[in-house]
């Protein structure tokens, strides 16, 4: 959840054991560095973490402490080596605030992936002891063979794209983090609050499974109801049940690498549910139409497909 929010935030000139004289000869001397001051020690009360909190500002106040206490603070005895220590000093206090958003970033997507993929487990359960309950059968439903097996590959293509929503995240993550919440803050980064980040995060993660979750269960339809010509499914449910040696195995590594590759490649999935549609269009237009019209209605499907595959 992060740190509280302060009540009161304090402005550096309020700090203990720093004279008004002196803070106004900083401002004097080194305007931009004191600026920059005042404003770090304003983002180091919106920290996240408690204990990233106290040291920042213990930090900022050192800092501030050590350029008044300093000789070359004078006008007439000024050189640039304190110059160069508050610029090293600000550029470190930076640096730690970055590391405090990017520790909101990861909290927050640890906190929602992990509820997405625990609901994840919820759905995938519950049917499954449903049916071993015998919940189904004392509300009259019966399910063959083939049912229960096109049952099973929803699940299986649902569980896998939720898994393959969270590996992409993660992908992103360790490359950049920043890639995901610039959007969100729409370039202006330090104008949100870690803790909101955080937040905005958490749902980011939940959004991201559940969305897996339903990439993989449409492909899986889809690539059944054999909507989209573009991967030949090699088991169907009906060799499973007219006992074919070892289709059940290839059934679970088919479904589940599919699911996968949804979840983890929304780009390919969105393009396959484009192609599927416009197939399905062409598809009407030629059973309402002659045999020459659907002979050019294929011609168009497969340069459609043609054109879908090379801008995939």
């Amino acid at each position: 959840m992060g740190a509280a929010t302060l009540e009161k935030p304090r402005l550096l000139s309020e700090v203990d054991s720093v004279p008004c004289d002196g803070y106004q000869k900083l401002g004097r001397s080194f305007p931009k560095q004191q600026l920059e001051l005042q404003r770090l020690y304003g983002v180091s009360q919106r920290a996240f973490e408690r204990e990233t909190r106290v040291s920042l500002m213990a930090t900022v106040e050192y800092t501030l402490r050590s350029a008044l206490a300093s000789p070359q603070l004078d006008e007439t005895q000024r050189s640039s080596s304190l110059e160069d220590y508050l610029d090293k000093e600000i550029a470190g206090i930076r640096a730690r605030v970055r590391q405090d958003r990017a520790v909101a970033v990861s909290r927050g997507l640890n906190v929602g992936l992990s509820s997405g993929l625990l609901l994840s487990l919820v759905l995938l359960s519950l049917p499954l002891m449903a049916g071993a309950w015998g919940w189904l059968g004392d509300l009259g439903i019966t399910l063959n063979c083939s049912d229960r097996w096109t049952l099973l590959g929803v699940f299986l293509s649902g569980g896998a794209g939720a898994f393959g929503a969270v590996f992409s995240v993660l992908a992103r993550l360790r490359n950049s983090g920043d890639e995901l919440t610039r959007r969100k803050a729409n370039g202006h980064s330090a104008a949100v609050v870690p803790g909101q980040m955080s937040r905005s995060m958490r749902y980011e993660g939940v959004y991201r499974v559940v969305i897996g979750w339903v990439l993989g269960i449409a492909v899986f339809l889809l690539l059944s109801a054999e909507f989209a010509q573009v991967i030949d499914v090699p088991v169907a449910t009906g060799d499973i049940c007219g006992g074919q040696e070892a289709a059940s195995t290839s059934f679970w590594v088919f479904w589940c690498a599919i699911g996968f590759l949804s979840g983890f490649n929304e780009r390919w999935t969105f393009g396959l549910l484009n192609r599927s549609s416009r197939s399905y269009g062409a598809d009407s237009r030629d059973g309402a139409g002659t045999r020459d019209g659907a002979d050019s209605g294929g011609r168009d499907r497969s340069q459609a497909s043609a054109t879908d595959s090379k801008s995939t």
